[in-house]
């Protein structure tokens, strides 16, 4: 089907007048325009090359969608016609300019809600962590998109956990929350939300929405999103399994809304999607626990999932299934009800307990990504990495030396069975290699033959490191000590390649398929 982006142009922003968007907060588990009216969200995925229901594309690459002007000059029309008042982003570059896009997107009244991973670095559920690199990068992201008034918030992970044997990654997420939300609340003048986007296995469905609800609320997600995509074809509340998504979230604490929705496992594919889903979905039966939801997804790609499609040329023109959603989410009408006249009533739920489908301990999580607590410690090593030595060769020395020491890697080794992560877990691989060599020079006496691993490791002159450096580390030293950090972990454990294995050479893959797949 073909469209006049010039007619649509002219209809929707020509002779309008926009303000400044007022920012989105929440209360309880709703949200709300700043003067108090409820906020429901009329979503669209918006991101090239994008995977749904948490699958990857296998590339590394990503186009930021809030990079080029005139795409989006081209796109947001389009979004408008759907009313659309938010779209989920998956991938930017925080050096990029996102000005023009992000006007054009306020001036329309569109919010983002946006991933801060990326294909290439992202917490990754094969092989999880929570690392300086990483939280640098979602620290750029949030200080790049904070700028804007428009943006309600982030996700942390996107389906990172998606099965009962990978439960575990959920640790470094929730980490990742808790550090994100510290540095906006730190550094920002203004709520923003950090949340988690799960998919829905119904073997892990009440344990991870527990988890990410559960313990200190400063570490807990500010919303839930929820890629769901059970109602396919003609369908009820019930048959769908909506209505049991409606009584498991009743009493959750925190805003809940479909991060993906649209099924197009249907005869004729995304082009037969009639949107039924989303009548019910903005109806009574569900906007008293549900805040809205996010349609999968703009672009039509080889997924065909596609609202629109965009050829060589980079002209657009709307699918099938375009219009259909145009006349239901043009239909709806949600109740509301206003910030002053809502008393939130709804608790946190308990952390879930560990077992067979949840391998995380309670509350206790990964420690907070610290560059000047690595570079520390580091410095003051007298036997380190040999300059020679790849860092695809760092497993076969941790593999040795947990070996035949496992004291000396206690500091490093990451276990969310028992809930014990090393001081030193979140540096990089160089500086938590350094840290066992030296560990184990110094448990055998300096003998010089210890710190050799066939020419592997070297001995040096540990730098000279100033007061602060030196009080750095022994404040990290006590804290360990204080709280037993890695006391109760077996040998096995650390040289263990297994989902809760240390993870010590992890910078050297970093395997697409975790928070963000595209």
């Amino acid at each position: 089907m073909g469209f006049s982006k010039k007619a649509l142009v002219g209809s929707l922003l020509l002779g309008q007048t926009w303000a400044a968007l007022p920012p989105v907060v929440m209360k309880g588990s709703k949200f709300f325009y700043e003067n108090g009216t409820q906020f429901y969200i009329k979503g669209i995925a918006y991101q090239q090359d994008s995977a749904a229901a948490g699958k990857s594309t296998g590339s590394t690459k990503f186009v930021d969608p809030l990079a080029s002007a005139s795409n989006c000059k081209r796109d947001v029309p389009l979004l408008q016609a759907l009313k659309t008042n938010v779209i989920r982003t998956y991938a930017i570059d925080p050096k990029a300019d996102h000005s023009a896009c992000m006007k054009l997107l306020d001036d329309a009244g569109i919010y983002v809600i946006s991933d801060l991973g990326e294909p290439s670095l992202s917490i990754n559920r094969e092989d999880p962590k929570w690392d300086i690199e990483l939280f640098e990068r979602y620290k750029d992201v949030i200080d790049e998109l904070s700028k804007y008034d428009n943006v309600i918030g982030f996700f942390a992970g996107n389906e990172v956990t998606n099965q009962a044997n990978n439960t575990g990654a959920s640790a470094y997420v929730k980490a990742a929350v808790r550090d994100t939300k510290a540095y906006i609340k730190k550094n920002h003048k203004r709520w923003l939300g950090v949340g988690y986007a799960a998919n829905d296995d119904q073997a892990i469905r009440a344990e991870i929405a527990h988890y990410f609800n559960c313990g200190p609320q400063q570490d807990a997600i500010d919303f839930w999103g929820y890629n769901i995509y059970e109602w396919c074809g003609d369908n009820t509340i019930e048959g769908s399994g909506y209505a049991k998504q409606v009584e498991f979230f009743q009493n959750y604490s925190v805003p809940v809304f479909f991060a993906e929705y649209g099924c197009n496992d249907i005869p004729g594919g995304a082009a037969a999607r009639k949107w039924e889903e989303t009548t019910a979905l903005y109806s009574d039966d569900m906007t008293g626990v549900f805040s809205g939801g996010i349609v999968y997804m703009y672009f039509q790609e080889t997924n065909d999932y596609g609202l629109v499609e965009v050829d060589d040329d980079g002209n657009a023109s709307v699918m099938k299934d375009y219009a259909p959603l145009q006349t239901k989410i043009a239909a709806v009408n949600p109740s509301s009800t206003s910030m002053d006249a809502y008393t939130p009533t709804n608790k946190p739920a308990a952390c879930p307990d560990t077992g067979d489908s949840w391998e995380v301990k309670g509350s206790a999580l990964p420690p907070t990504p610290d560059k000047n607590l690595c570079d520390c410690m580091y410095k003051s090593l007298a036997c380190v990495p040999s300059n020679s030595l790849k860092e695809d060769d760092y497993k076969k020395i941790f593999d040795e030396v947990c070996g035949a020491d496992g004291d000396a890697c206690e500091d490093i080794n990451r276990d969310t069975v028992k809930g014990v992560y090393g001081r030193y877990s979140m540096c990089d691989a160089k500086s938590q290699l350094g840290y066992v060599l030296n560990k184990y020079y110094k448990n055998q006496d300096e003998n010089e033959d210890a710190c050799d691993w066939q020419g592997s490791a070297v001995v040096i002159k540990p730098t000279a490191v100033d007061a602060a450096c030196k009080d750095i580390v022994q404040s990290a030293s006590a804290s360990a000590s204080d709280k037993n950090i890695a006391g109760q972990v077996s040998v096995e454990r650390v040289v263990s390649m297994g989902e809760v294995a240390l993870g010590l050479y992890v910078v050297v893959a970093m395997a697409v398929g975790g928070l963000l797949v595209l």
